[in-house]
């Protein structure tokens, strides 16, 4: 089995709550010893309510957080600072896509230059390079060439969020963590991005973390699932075993209170 991209290991995050004091210090543990790996090929699911750690743990996924305690492992290296060099060197590797292309985009910022802003940003190719580059990547993502000249308030919100999976291509990532990224959109474009990440994943031999608090959404595209509550993973395994044979009574509570994606599509 081929070496993880990115790993956690018995990670914690700690979080200092209102009232602390330098002296007194009160914190809130925001995820609390969580283990998961993430493959070139594989889509990771994590699935949860609100305030369940997902998010903050993807935050650590990605390099934005410091585990309190803990490791995280980039191309099998246990990670040791979690400064602005670092972030970077994961940035090439590690790509976020967001709940909200509305705010994940500059809105005065023409989608030719969003595009092209990572590329600058790491120093890949010239002028000529990088146009040919945001050419492939709008193709890449099902869109016409002519969004390149508008911003993003002239798209829909499908096609906003489809920019925003482009520039998370742009640098060629082995990984791309999204972040409820079909959340803010209706159900017949929800389905339309769902089915977009599962043909780059194949195209691309993408590894991707996939998080939602709808677990029927994570149903149609992971293959193993994580289930967390209150900061901790309370069920993990293969996508159709931990759907159709839950261990735990919060899984089968996630699953009944969640309709179907596909019910919703065909209904």
């Amino acid at each position: 089995m081929s070496t993880p991209v990115i790993e956690l290991r018995d990670v914690c995050v700690d979080f200092r709550i209102r009232g602390s004091t330098f002296f007194r210090p009160r914190m809130l543990r925001g995820v609390d010893t969580v283990s998961f790996s993430v493959r070139r090929g594989q889509t990771l699911g994590i699935v949860g309510e609100s305030g369940s750690g997902k998010s903050t743990a993807a935050k650590v996924l990605v390099g934005l957080i410091e585990p309190s305690a803990g490791e995280v492992l980039f191309a099998g290296q246990a990670v040791r600072r979690f400064d602005a060099a670092t972030r970077k060197r994961i940035g090439r590797v590690v790509s976020v896509v967001f709940q909200d292309p509305a705010t994940a985009l500059n809105a005065r910022m023409l989608v030719r230059d969003a595009l092209t802003d990572p590329l600058e940003v790491h120093g890949i190719g010239n002028a000529a390079s990088r146009e040919a580059r945001v050419r492939e990547l709008v193709g890449l993502v099902g869109l016409p060439q002519s969004v390149l000249d508008a911003i993003p308030a002239q798209l829909s919100g499908g096609q906003r969020q489809r920019v925003a999976i482009a520039r998370a291509l742009a640098l060629e990532p082995e990984v791309i963590v999204a972040d409820e990224p079909t959340s803010a959109l209706d159900v017949s474009v929800r389905a339309q991005i769902l089915n977009l990440l599962q043909d780059l994943k194949r195209e691309l031999d993408l590894g991707m973390v996939f998080i939602s608090h709808d677990i029927q959404t994570v149903r149609y595209i992971a293959d193993d699932i994580a289930v967390m509550r209150n900061g901790k993973v309370v069920e993990f395994g293969p996508g159709a075993q931990v759907l159709n044979n839950p261990a735990e009574d919060y899984t089968r509570t996630l699953l009944n209170a969640a309709p179907s994606l596909l019910q919703a599509r065909h209904g």
